[in-house]
């Protein structure tokens, strides 16, 4: 679950960048989240996920305050940011490892898992190649691959299908469908509206950095 309550996010001259937002998405539930360019979506994400510290307001991570309770918080959500351009020194085969090395997987477990994914996304002859190399969708896929890793309960995606092929963006929506369907929160932005009434359980839309409007879908 994650909850935001009363969240501002002000910067200079005291322009709020969201302002007062309030939202729960529950367990079993994919959120989408939607506005244009500048809405203050990828800033309400940076918040949720601890990069960015609210002004004012609570966001709870399955219940962990994420400044307050922030590792034990982090422990249970996995992000993908919506810049995939980082970490272009590594190997695939090198950040997919230290990942599990952050989250303590076990060897065994980690092999397992990562020889899954990689089936999964069409990754396996490229994980000995530098993130560097990669084309945008392929740099995507190996960060969602990192979410997946560990399998955390809540995951937190800014625009995750921009760049994915259509077998890719496939993939990820009915991973993200498996994921809901298990008990567990999906939480993610983007500036289409039919891609989210298809896939989401509910929608909320931002504007100027207003919570404007939240709606069921299914």
């Amino acid at each position: 679950m994650i909850e935001l309550k009363n969240v501002y996010k002000s910067y200079v001259m005291g322009k709020n960048a969201v302002e007062n937002i309030n939202l729960t998405v529950n367990d079993g539930e994919i959120f989408g989240f939607l506005g244009p360019n500048g809405a203050g979506k990828t800033t309400t994400i940076k918040m949720i996920t601890g990069i960015l510290k609210p002004t004012s307001g609570k966001i709870l991570i399955s219940g962990k305050d994420i400044e307050n309770e922030s590792i034990q918080a982090k422990k249970n959500f996995g992000y993908i940011p919506d810049n995939p351009n980082m970490f272009l020194k590594l190997k695939g085969i090198e950040y997919l490892n230290f990942i599990a090395d952050v989250y303590d997987l076990l060897p065994a477990y980690r092999k397992q898992k990562i020889e899954q994914l990689s089936e999964k996304f069409e990754m396996i002859n490229n994980l000995s190649s530098k993130i560097s190399d990669y084309s945008h969708g392929m740099r995507q896929k190996i960060f969602i691959m990192g979410v997946l890793l560990h399998e955390p309960q809540n995951w937190i995606m800014d625009e995750p299908m921009t760049g994915l092929d259509p077998k890719g963006s496939y993939l990820l929506k009915e991973l993200m469908r498996e994921h809901a369907n298990k008990g567990n929160a999906v939480f993610f932005s983007t500036h289409i509206l039919e891609v989210a009434e298809k896939i989401c359980d509910k929608i909320g839309i931002i504007n100027n950095g207003k919570l404007v409007a939240v709606r069921k879908c299914r």
